[in-house]
């Protein structure tokens, strides 16, 4: 196997292949997660431990993405390592920075007690705060059945589960190592009512 390059070139990554035999001072890199072929799995840690009170909330909506998307994969970090998504508890309105978040990177979720008060469903909420981080726009208003649907849904709604259409969006943005060839958003999306 030849040794390669990986350069950042305005969000988009190029591999270089180099035709001379290796020397002591050629580079090599891993190949990224996600780059390995159409069917590899992008792995992306999340940190919770500052969201306390909702840890029930995010196992239940990781678990949701984890079972409807099947090119991602959401884990909990383990303590020292770095985690691309953090996830916060907040006073205020959830909100969260609109990705795809590519491994190595970092987005937040913060989940807001606001958005409780007013009667909305904890896993809901951390469900659609990471579908913020894995790329996913408000779809508001919306009906229930779309998670992306948010708080328009009502306090009634209780879904946490990506719809089909939901699924594809974020499958798209990670199939074949695309979510190191999509910038990151950025932005943050707060989802009040």
């Amino acid at each position: 196997m030849l040794p390669y390059i990986r350069l950042g070139l305005a969000g988009a990554l190029v591999a270089i292949s180099l035709t001379a035999a290796p020397t002591a001072n050629a580079l090599s890199a891993p190949e990224p997660a996600g780059e390995r072929s159409a069917a590899a799995v992008v792995t992306l840690r999340y940190d919770d431990s500052r969201a306390s009170g909702w840890e029930a909330a995010v196992t239940a909506g990781v678990a949701s993405w984890n079972a409807n998307v099947d090119n991602v994969k959401l884990v909990k970090v383990s303590p020292g390592a770095r985690a691309e998504i953090q996830i916060v508890a907040t006073s205020g309105w959830p909100q969260a920075t609109l990705g795809p978040v590519r491994p190595g990177g970092q987005v937040r979720v913060e989940l807001g007690s606001q958005a409780v008060t007013q009667g909305h469903d904890k896993t809901r909420i951390a469900a659609h705060e990471i579908g913020h981080n894995l790329g996913l726009w408000d779809t508001k208003p919306g009906p229930c059945s779309q998670l992306m649907s948010g708080s328009s849904a009502g306090t009634s709604c209780k879904n946490a589960v990506p719809n089909a259409t939901e699924q594809a969006r974020v499958e798209s943005a990670y199939a074949s190592g695309a979510a190191h060839r999509i910038p990151t958003d950025g932005r943050t999306l707060v989802d009040a009512g």
